[in-house]
């Protein structure tokens, strides 16, 4: 049986076309190229609104990177400063004991007298001086003037220390004026005073050429200098110091109450073992030496409680700029209806439109956060500079901020993405 003429055409028309099906398909498949291609056409389209959107992100991040090397920064210059004190200083005492009924601390060891001269020879020390605490009578008071009136207010006394001659160098202390007792003054129980600067401007005494006086329990002692400084002892500050030898003299002094022992940075350990030794070496466990740890408990307190202050008001920032780049997208949701109802007509799928709007998003976002942590970056090393401070950044951190504005973009595009994903094309034409 013959086949007609047209019958083998179009057989051989179905065979030539046959292969040309999966190129076709192939062709009008939507790739990953072309989604960003089409999410990234519209952002600058309006390089004004792109501006201020990006700038809400920028400030937005900026803010979180540079309040966290604020806090860093911050943090690092408290902790030198708590650790360049601590880390300087030993303090040796007598060792406590409970004893009695009620449980009182009474100290089972003594120091030496000569307990500087003894330590001095040890690798590390830098300087040491005994510092004592000396108890006056119930009625004894301190005052810059030798008559009492008793129509005045009653004034709380400066409380009264005895030292040796090195306690300026064993504190880190300072002379703001005058000069600090010597050894001569002590060996002959001079009676001579050195104020410290609070206790100074209560008595209102700020010179000491003519050589003031004060009367401590009534005896006068003449001022002859005022020391500041003194961060590691600052109740020194609001006190007044006198010769260890005066104070055994005038006062009935028992007994030094410690040793500040001013070391070589690294040297803690070794000294406060070797000191002991060096002042009871027939009963160590009569004296207690307390030694610089490795590093602050208090500056890692402080500087977490930085760190936390800082972080809220990062986030809060933060925010700004996500709400900034939300509202954005959603009003060019509400401006490209027309063209959203057009390419789900030619066949768009809602995941694509979805997609197109959170790309779009995340872009905008990453952008402001490149743009934000760059900023950060360069505020926090400029504020440092200009206060003298080490910048600390955290390289981590720049890079999570940059990170951190993608997920802001994505998380502030996912409400806009999900509204145009969800209009129906013949409602969008008709409305457009």
């Amino acid at each position: 049986m013959r086949e007609a003429p047209g019958s083998k055409r179009q057989n051989a028309e179905t065979e030539s076309a046959a292969p040309l099906l999966p190129a076709v398909a192939h062709a009008d498949r939507f790739t990953v190229q072309d989604l960003v291609a089409e999410a990234t056409a519209d952002i600058g389209s309006r390089p004004a609104r792109l501006v201020m959107t990006i700038l809400g992100t920028v400030l937005g991040i900026a803010s979180l990177v540079a309040t966290l090397g604020f806090a860093q920064t911050a943090a690092a210059q408290i902790a030198r400063q708590f650790d360049g004190v601590a880390a300087t200083q030993v303090v040796v005492t007598a060792a406590k004991a409970q004893s009695g009924a009620n449980d009182t601390t009474v100290a089972v060891g003594r120091l030496p007298w000569d307990s500087p001269e003894r330590v001095a020879l040890l690798a590390g020390v830098e300087g040491a001086a005994l510092i004592g605490e000396v108890q006056l009578a119930e009625a004894a008071s301190i005052t810059a003037v030798p008559v009492n009136d008793p129509s005045a207010p009653v004034a709380p006394s400066p409380r009264l220390f005895a030292t040796t001659e090195d306690l300026l160098q064993a504190v880190d202390g300072a002379l703001t004026t005058g000069r600090f007792f010597d050894g001569g003054h002590d060996e002959r129980a001079d009676r001579v005073a050195v104020l410290g600067a609070g206790a100074a401007e209560r008595m209102g005494i700020n010179r000491v050429e003519s050589q003031p006086s004060i009367f401590v329990a009534g005896v006068a002692y003449a001022v002859i200098g005022i020391v500041d400084g003194m961060d590691g002892r600052s109740e020194l500050l609001d006190a007044v110091i006198i010769p260890q030898e005066s104070a055994r003299a005038d006062f009935g002094l028992a007994a030094p109450t410690e040793l500040a022992i001013h070391i070589a940075v690294g040297a803690g350990p070794q000294v406060a073992e070797q000191s002991i030794l060096a002042l009871q070496p027939d009963d160590p466990d009569a004296l207690e030496a307390s030694a610089p740890a490795s590093s602050s408990d208090l500056s890692r307190n402080v500087q977490a409680d930085v760190n936390v202050v800082f972080l809220i008001l990062g986030v809060i920032a933060l925010l700004a700029g996500g709400l900034g780049i939300a509202n954005v997208t959603l009003l060019s949701v509400m401006e490209r209806i027309g063209e959203i109802g057009l390419r789900r007509a030619l066949g768009a799928t809602r995941r694509q439109i979805g997609a197109q709007f959170m790309i779009e998003s995340i872009v905008i976002g990453f952008i402001g956060g490149i743009m934000g942590a760059a900023v950060g970056v360069v505020a926090v090393i400029v504020v440092a500079v200009v206060q003298g401070w080490a910048p600390v950044t955290d390289p981590l951190v720049a890079c999570a901020g940059a990170l951190l504005g993608a997920v802001v973009g994505w998380a502030s595009g996912w409400y806009p993405a999900r509204r145009a994903a969800r209009i129906e094309p013949v409602a969008a034409l008709r409305g457009a």
